[in-house]
């Protein structure tokens, strides 16, 4: 049985997660992906046991896994891998590090970033609530995205959420100045607690506060018509999983903002 790393606070091992699942079962092709290539895309960091939690050894250098210096965009939550292997493929300048804890979605994007012929990308399975601080260094992302990450609908559930304080302190401390961080959701609810977050974070600045309400959100938004969401990032794809909160006629909503 593993020790418990001294370098990880016990409260980091008995913490309320933002997700549950990790397992699944995955076709054939998605196996092969992962015994035939996962040793080019993902990345092995020291953790508690088999656990999703990392130690304090598992600091990254993103030098030495790319290969060069180079922004570095960490996507928070990847699925199936859609946006980051577009992204991939379309800023071959940029590099990218995907964490994800749902392991058909880790072989998904590995079979797509290697039929796109990207190179640019790795994938880490762990918890990033708990894994951020740990892997990266203070200042170093020059983006993070958490496109549609776990609602946690019910009200008792809300602990759950990524999205909370401690977290957005986290995030603003890993940007480089001015750095972005870009969130979206199609849960009405869980959008005002992201906007209401990061907008209460001093390390973040939103450029759009104030603005850009949607319809409706005067009725029914905590802060009325405060708004507070960016226009839709070109850059990120439209997933099956959006569609399918476009079809019951969800408003998805964006928010971008940046290091103070």
């Amino acid at each position: 049985m593993s020790q418990r790393d001294p370098a990880v606070p016990e409260e980091h091992l008995a913490r309320t997660r933002s997700f549950t699942r990790r397992g699944g079962r995955m076709p054939e092709r998605h196996h092969r992906a992962i015994a035939e290539h996962g040793a080019d895309y993902v990345i092995d960091v020291d953790r508690v046991g088999e656990g999703t939690t990392v130690t304090a050894q598992a600091r990254l250098d993103p030098a030495s896994v790319f290969g060069r210096e180079a922004p570095l965009v960490v996507e928070i939550g990847s699925g199936a891998g859609d946006a980051v292997v577009h992204a991939a493929q379309q800023t071959p300048e940029r590099d990218f590090i995907a964490l994800e804890v749902w392991r058909p979605g880790i072989a998904q994007t590995i079979a797509k970033a290697r039929h796109a012929g990207v190179r640019n990308i790795r994938l880490i399975e762990v918890d990033a609530a708990q894994a951020m601080p740990m892997l990266f260094d203070t200042s170093s992302l020059s983006e993070v995205w958490t496109f549609f990450p776990d609602p946690w609908p019910k009200s008792k559930h809300h602990k759950r959420r990524l999205v909370q304080p401690s977290f957005a302190d986290t995030i603003a401390s890993l940007l480089v100045p001015q750095g972005i961080w870009r969130l979206a959701t199609d849960w009405a609810d869980y959008a005002w607690q992201m906007r209401d977050v990061v907008e209460g974070c001093s390390g973040l600045t939103n450029p759009y506060a104030g603005r850009l309400a949607a319809e409706g959100d005067e009725e029914h938004d905590p802060r009325g018509a405060h708004g507070g969401f960016a226009p839709r990032f070109e850059g990120r794809v439209e997933t099956r999983f959006e569609g399918k909160g476009l079809k019951v006629e969800r408003v998805v909503r964006d928010l971008e903002v940046h290091r103070a």
